[in-house]
């Protein structure tokens, strides 16, 4: 079986066409400035790059390119599009609806696009993609994949917020918790380096990149995580400033003459390690820029750390132990000072037993494998 995942942001489409069995990757690339003068795509097949600089006005253009690279002669991996049985998405909100992976009819597509009220940065390009997909490969099944599914076992303690009950009621606030897919596929991975059934792990997964989460994961099942209503909560991250006081919305308007709109931009997009440092939102250019004296540099590591560390202490307290700590995604698996520092500063604290490993995250993997799984057990199903 081949399955297509797809990836769907604000002005690019990631990609990679999987051969099931072994969830082997055939090709993948990105679309990237859909909407722009400047759009191309960058496609990769048995690690050679090849990048054409096209016309992408818009989802349905770009996914047409990209089924057609597909089929090229020299760059695909497939004769007909055809042989595409089904397409993953990635689907950043399902609210507390979605609690695993689904087949997308008229229904799912419909509640896709009600919780783009929740997710209006990322809910709608994945509709958009959905809604090019399901023309363009008129018979493969479309699958949607939520980055929320994972943490919706969260106990109703631990996803509350400290406001009038009726606000969750009417308007659905609560802390929801992303990039849940990666945090499921290391768990998972972490269990089999371990030797042991993720039902009887307590792991702490910490996904560090440019947006960055820690979640609790309790015998398979997310129990806490670091973001909540939205992925702006919890750590310092790239350009976000994680947990703050809520009294500061109201205090940098009216200080800075700046609307509610325009602080939520500010701390989404000019705040975190760029806002602190004033130099750079990658961990990488702040490590060298601190070896040399940057003070700023350096402030902006330490709070990240200490940050890192503290969650990891509560989700230990939260879950009165742990067997073993992940890190992962671009900091978490790339910056070796980092994870040396990290590693160190625990040691002082963290039991003999509890592990620290690196692991790579392929959330297009398991993406892939959802979508077969569900696929397969749906053909089961028709023909009992």
């Amino acid at each position: 079986m081949n399955i297509l995942v797809v990836n769907c942001g604000s002005s690019s489409i990631k990609y990679q066409l999987f051969q099931m069995g072994k969830a082997v990757s055939l090709v993948s690339g990105i679309a990237e400035k859909i909407g722009m003068d400047d759009s191309y795509i960058v496609h990769q097949k048995d690690k050679n790059t090849h990048k054409i600089k096209l016309a992408l006005p818009d989802y349905f253009s770009a996914i047409e390119k990209i089924a057609g690279l597909l089929t090229d002669a020299q760059w695909g991996a497939l004769s007909d599009k055809r042989e595409i049985n089904a397409i993953g998405h990635r689907v950043v909100h399902g609210g507390e609806e979605f609690k695993s992976s689904v087949v997308i009819d008229e229904k799912v597509l419909d509640r896709i696009k009600f919780y783009s009220k929740l997710a209006p940065l990322h809910n709608p390009p994945a509709y958009n993609g959905i809604k090019a997909t399901m023309k363009i490969f008129p018979q493969s099944r479309q699958v949607a994949v939520f980055d929320t599914a994972f943490h919706q076992t969260m106990p109703e303690y631990a996803f509350m917020y400290g406001l009038p009950y009726k606000l969750y009621t009417k308007y659905c606030i609560r802390r929801y918790g992303f990039h849940g897919t990666s945090h499921r596929y290391v768990a998972g991975a972490a269990a089999e380096i371990l030797g042991k059934p993720l039902q009887k792990l307590k792991l702490i997964t910490c996904h560090l990149g440019n947006g960055c989460s820690i979640t609790a994961v309790e015998y398979g099942k997310s129990v806490d995580t670091s973001m909540g209503f939205t992925p702006l909560e919890g750590l310092l991250m790239g350009t976000r400033c994680g947990d703050i006081d809520p009294a500061l919305v109201g205090y940098i308007a009216e200080k800075e003459k700046l609307t509610i709109k325009q602080v939520t931009e500010l701390m989404n997009r000019k705040s975190g390690l760029l806002g602190l440092s004033g130099v750079s939102n990658d961990m990488r250019d702040l490590m060298r820029c601190a070896e040399e004296g940057n003070a700023r540099a350096q402030l902006a590591i330490d709070v990240f750390v200490y940050r890192v560390k503290k969650y990891i202490g509560a989700y230990i307290a939260a879950m009165n132990g742990a067997d073993a700590i992940i890190l992962t995604a671009g900091i978490g698996e790339n910056v070796v000072v980092f994870k040396k520092r990290l590693t160190k500063e625990l040691s002082n604290v963290l039991r003999d037993e509890i592990k620290i490993l690196t692991i790579h995250t392929e959330e297009e993997r398991l993406i892939a494998i959802d979508t077969f799984e569900i696929v397969k057990d749906a053909d089961e199903g028709s023909r009992k």
